[in-house]
């Protein structure tokens, strides 16, 4: 079990364990460069050097840039060069045109695109998720003015003074919009008739929400704190509590790009494994990580923004606060980072919930052509990175409801608020 599995362990306890494992970490991975070298060699090199890498301004995208700054990438033969980017949309264009070899991006917007929801249609891949955790769901202040401070106070206002209530998520296929409806499903508030949704693009939702332009949004950090901090909005749930442990953002890229670059995929998904572990490593990784990613040319917000949720330390903007076990992770022994189909499926379920898939695919087919789990454990291998016994896995939901990828077309008709 890691330090961050120990879910009863004190803060102090926590600091003395993973100053150990931080140095343990750095033992390991000058071991590792012997694995990585030996893939740039010969037929294995990379087919490119230079990787262009888009990212969104959040702190998931804490990996793909360690991985450049702390040059993980000259391990495995490759240069990564991250892309900042203004909008999902925009990550999904360029992916598709390849203005962007890989991206930073929704689990969900991966799969959307795979099946031409909403948006082209492009074969896609799934290299490696890139975290769990740490997303949230943020309500105006004019809410709480209305006694609104969780779901079940939102159902009995809604009930009680009908109107037009408007919320934001990120993308119509991605991982905050089905948060977003998850929860308020879960609250009998159906998204799709209840209540109006709009699609928002992350550093543009505290701005909105000040202006007065939604009641709620679902997005990744900073975000939700930042309109703490600027007193704008409250946390009503985090998206943890939702789904302990979740997929969120992944490493994804075309079908195509992988099919010609194999050894690079390979390299790339390798590299951000490493920094993926050394982030999750120590306290002191975790600070130098977020003074890294406020920069302007990366989130562009101040640090203490980024630190306090990096670092598990939670406030709602309602006077509570709370250590938070289950924070953003980026490693976790690898749990995070193995493409498990299960995960991939669960998000069709939902695009077929709420309408977005008109019929039922073939939900493993589909995850199996996604998600490559072949690149992943070549990765997994050369970074020394263990891997899980199955490519499913099982979760309860904030509902009650379990997921565990057995039967995806009858969890996806089970739900009683739908579209």
């Amino acid at each position: 079990m890691s330090a961050f599995e120990d879910k009863s362990m004190s803060r102090r306890e926590f600091v003395r364990r993973t100053v150990a494992l931080s140095g343990a970490a750095m033992m390991g991975s000058t071991g590792l460069g012997v694995g990585g070298g030996a893939w740039a060699a010969g037929s294995d090199a990379p087919e490119k050097k230079e990787i262009r890498v888009g990212f969104i301004p959040l702190t998931d995208c804490s990996s793909v840039v360690m991985a450049a700054v702390q040059k993980f990438d000259e391990k495995y033969g490759i240069k990564i060069i991250p892309s900042k980017e203004a909008s999902w949309a925009s990550v999904r264009d360029k992916l598709v045109s390849g203005e962007l070899d890989a991206a930073h991006v929704l689990y969900g917007l991966v799969y959307g695109v795979h099946l031409g929801i909403g948006g082209p249609k492009k074969d896609m891949a799934v290299l490696m998720s890139l975290n769990n955790n740490g997303q949230a769901i943020t309500l105006a202040s004019k809410l709480k003015e209305q006694g609104v401070t969780d779901g079940a106070g939102l159902r009995k206002l809604i009930t009680a003074k009908p109107g037009e209530y408007t919320f934001a998520q990120t993308f119509p296929t991605g991982t905050h919009a089905m948060w977003l409806y998850y929860w308020l499903a879960a609250h009998d508030i159906n998204p799709m008739k209840d209540v109006k949704v709009i699609t928002v693009p992350p550093p543009q939702m505290v701005a909105n929400m000040r202006v007065g332009n939604m009641d709620g949004f679902c997005v990744g950090e900073p975000w939700n704190n930042r309109a703490i901090m600027d007193r704008v909005g409250f946390t009503a749930v985090t998206t943890q509590d939702i789904w302990t442990d979740h997929p969120e953002k992944v490493l994804g890229t075309t079908a195509d790009w992988v099919a010609k670059h194999p050894n690079a995929a390979r390299a790339l998904t390798a590299a951000i494994l490493e920094a993926g572990r050394w982030i999750d490593a120590s306290l002191p990784n975790r600070r130098t990580t977020a003074e890294t990613v406020a920069q302007k040319s990366y989130v562009n917000t101040d640090m203490d923004v980024i630190l306090e949720r990096m670092l598990g330390r939670y406030s709602n903007g309602l006077g509570k606060s709370w250590d938070d076990p289950n924070y953003m992770k980026f490693y976790n022994d690898g749990a995070v980072n193995f493409p498990y189909l299960s995960d991939g499926m669960w998000f069709l379920t939902q695009h077929r919930r709420w309408g977005l898939l008109d019929k039922d695919v073939d939900y493993l087919a589909v995850a199996k052509q996604v998600n490559r789990i072949d690149i992943y454990k070549q990765a997994a291998t050369a970074a020394n990175v263990p891997l899980p016994k199955s490519d499913m896995r099982s979760h309860k939901l904030i509902d009650g409801t379990v997921w565990d990828g057995r039967d995806p077309a009858k969890y996806a008709g089970s739900f009683k608020v739908r579209a």
